[in-house]
């Protein structure tokens, strides 16, 4: 396996690799949105590739020159219990470190509740807040 920067000629196969994995995707996560991520921090953007060339899990990182955000770590049903999403976040985290991020922060849907043990495992804690969100702009589709 390799770790890799996400290149928009995967878009399709990391989509569909979230969605086997069952994460919820929004209005921002087409082609155009994840280009724009690219540009930003295209480093902390990575996927998991086997010997073949397939993706087995992807992990979308952001730096805010603040905190670390972690969005849509997933791994392919069929390669999960390998320690693949383990080795993704430890890459991300060094990645992190090296443009100096302090604190790594994550939001879990509430549908993907379970993957709570996997994080607790890496070091992450809970804390409670209150998640607020607003669209500026409509969603396309």
């Amino acid at each position: 396996m390799r770790i890799e920067p996400f290149s928009l000629q995967q878009y399709e196969e990391v989509i569909q690799l979230w969605q086997r994995a069952g994460l919820e995707l929004s209005s921002s996560d087409t082609r155009e949105g994840l280009h724009k991520k690219l540009e930003r921090d295209a480093e902390l953007f990575l996927v998991a590739v086997n010997q073949d060339g397939r993706i087995m899990a992807a992990v979308m990182g952001s730096y805010d020159g603040r905190r670390g955000w972690v969005n849509h770590l997933a791994v392919d049903p069929q390669f999960q219990g390998q320690d693949i999403g383990s080795r993704l976040m430890a890459e991300l985290e060094n990645r992190f470190a090296n443009v100096g991020c302090e604190k790594i922060n994550l939001l879990i849907e509430p549908t993907n509740s379970s993957v709570q043990a996997f994080y607790s495992q890496l070091g992450y804690k809970r804390d409670e807040l209150i998640f607020m969100e607003k669209w500026i702009r409509p969603a396309k589709g």
